[in-house]
């Protein structure tokens, strides 16, 4: 009976994986520690084939997609938004069991690489998210308790961010203090999947890469141009990390009491609340 039933899998996996498949998460963190009740929603997508698989944010794809199609920067400044902290991108090669990290840091292409994946420790509780059947799991991973709930309903073992190695798919995770939180709100039938990963890349260690962000304090010198619009009393800023937003001066001024660029800088600040903190 077990043999039939992982040939079944194992023919599961082989249709899911000749499929591409896009999974899109509702994203909630808290940025700062100093402020829990501040809550930053975002949309990240997971895309696979069964065999790669791309976690990334979903507006993000969307503005660089139509960027490279038009080259049209105006539009770049008044398209939707999403937070500086998901600039990156993160693959997955599920055969060679590799993580690779992808993000810029003042101007630099960095990759990081990273094998440690989540020892996990399934539960015998169950429940029914979203119309899904789904099994609870919990890990300590990267500095924090996790508590996951999967589904089968996909034979793919994958999930958001670095959440992989469960007989399933994420359906629900979060940390114990809930400061990271992810939920499966979508999922489609793609022809292709993700396609966009930076080139000239610089390897380094994942410990280097978090002293970079640790360390990091914005200053004027992390602006890469500013496209200032008196008439409409905007501003729009791209820095060298690629982020590029656009700011209501009215409202800087009005947020920032008078203080523009420390308001800028609270505004445009990397989290001090990671999502790895070990």
């Amino acid at each position: 009976m077990k043999k039939t039933l992982k040939v079944i899998f194992l023919l599961s996996f082989s249709l899911f994986s000749a499929q591409n498949y896009r999974f899109v998460y509702e994203y909630k963190m808290k940025p700062d520690v100093a402020k829990k009740d501040s809550i930053i929603t975002d949309y990240m997508n997971l895309d696979s084939d069964g065999r790669k698989s791309y976690f990334y944010n979903s507006v993000k794809y969307e503005r660089d997609s139509a960027y490279n199609v038009d080259k049209n920067f105006p539009a770049l400044l008044t398209s939707k938004r999403y937070d500086r902290n998901l600039n990156y991108i993160l693959e997955k090669d599920h055969s060679g069991k590799t993580m690779n990290l992808y993000d810029k840091f003042k101007g630099i292409n960095l990759v990081i690489a990273d094998q440690e994946m989540p020892m996990w420790k399934v539960q015998k509780e169950f429940m029914k998210i979203d119309g899904m059947n789904c099994q609870r799991a919990i890990t300590d991973y990267k500095g924090r308790k996790w508590e996951a709930w999967f589904s089968k309903d996909y034979p793919i073992s994958d999930g958001p961010y670095k959440f992989s190695g469960l007989p399933g798919l994420v359906v629900k995770i979060n940390d114990t203090e809930n400061n990271h939180a992810f939920h499966l709100i979508q999922v489609k039938k793609m022809k292709s999947i993700f396609a966009l990963l930076p080139k000239n890349n610089k390897k380094t260690s994942n410990a280097d890469y978090k002293k970079f962000l640790s360390g990091y304090t914005f200053t004027p010198d992390d602006i890469e141009s500013i496209n200032m619009d008196s008439k409409a009393g905007t501003m729009g800023i791209q820095l060298k990390d690629g982020y590029i937003t656009q700011l209501d001066l009215n409202d800087l001024k009005k947020s920032g009491k008078g203080n523009t660029d420390a308001e800028m800088a609270r505004r445009l600040m990397k989290t001090n609340n990671p999502i790895e903190i070990n």
